[in-house]
């Protein structure tokens, strides 16, 4: 692939990316104009309820969700990814703010691509990575941004180091069943037995919440913007309050833009720490919650941080 000079929005690339294109009538033309910059080539244009049928293995499927009635997107999105899958296509779907539950209820994660009202340069990327990875094996081609799988990286270390430390401790131990042995404080005269370990609430979490974000009104929202935390922390108080979290609230969690919020949700999904519920009642929606794993181990680090006195970053 050969990119010019200029900016993504007017650059023109020699990828021989051929796209199938999924869009209601009037819809925005960001997807087709990405594709034309691409030097991409259509081989099928389809309404959202026309029927899908095979055409010439297509490097990626792009499909334009913005505007379009969520009853709709509910019944054919489905439809749509098992034909990505079938085809080994990549999948590329762009919205708006509206959309975002009803498309993450039918596709998150995996090689699907979700963009919140992009610009042509966001379509363009995400079609190329799309296309790159619909022709390269998996784990071949690293196409995240670099920062943010250091971020998830070293968050994955800290959940694995507080699982690891969590296995190590008897069940009576960490609810307070047994009763502790006494100690002996290290080169003092002071004896005692341990504090008993205190249970996480949700209050303690929602303030940890309100702190980071009370730090974005005097530091910018940028500076340490960190939605694999923030998005963990908003999960394990909704599951401590017994409340549900949709993945657009999720989003708003996050503290970031969507469609990063939406890439980070789609890697901690893959990652384990996630997980994906249907709404039962409403299609359109799905709700994410921690993993066993995940809340395990939010339980054991607060629990800890609270024991040492310590804030809740």
């Amino acid at each position: 692939m050969t990119r010019p000079d200029g900016p993504p929005d007017a650059a023109n690339y020699d990828t021989g990316i051929d796209a199938v294109l999924i869009a209601a009538p009037g819809a925005p033309d960001r997807l087709t104009v990405a594709l034309a910059a691409l030097q991409g080539r259509i081989v099928a244009r389809l309404d959202w309820q026309a029927g899908f049928v095979d055409h010439a293995t297509p490097q990626v499927i792009v499909v334009e969700a913005g505007g379009v009635d969520p009853a709709i997107i509910a019944e054919h999105l489905p439809g749509i990814v098992d034909q990505a899958v079938k085809m080994q296509a990549g999948l590329v779907v762009a919205m708006g703010l509206g959309e975002i539950d009803v498309v993450a209820a039918a596709t998150l994660g995996g090689s699907t691509r979700l963009l919140v009202d992009p610009t042509v340069g966001d379509c363009v990327a995400a079609i190329v990575v799309a296309a790159e990875a619909a022709r390269m094996p998996a784990g071949v081609f690293d196409f995240h941004r670099e920062t943010d799988g250091t971020r998830l990286e070293r968050l994955n270390t800290e959940v694995a180091r507080i699982a690891e430390a969590l296995a190590r401790l008897t069940r009576a131990e960490i609810e307070g069943d047994a009763p502790a042995a006494p100690i002996v404080g290290d080169r003092t005269n002071r004896y005692g037995a341990p504090p008993a370990l205190v249970e996480p609430s949700a209050a303690d979490v929602r303030r940890a919440i309100r702190a980071r974000r009370l730090r974005d009104q005097f530091f910018g929202a940028t500076l340490f913007e960190d939605p694999g935390w923030d998005m963990l922390l908003d999960l394990y108080a909704a599951e401590l309050e017994r409340g549900r979290v949709s993945v657009s609230s999720l989003c708003i969690a996050a503290a970031v833009a969507p469609t990063t919020a939406l890439r980070w949700i789609a890697r901690m999904t893959d990652t384990g720490l996630f997980e994906r519920r249907p709404d039962l009642l409403d299609r359109r929606r799905a709700f994410m919650v921690l993993s066993d794993r995940a809340s395990e181990a939010m339980r054991g680090y607060i629990v800890a941080t609270k024991g040492a006195d310590l804030r809740i970053p």
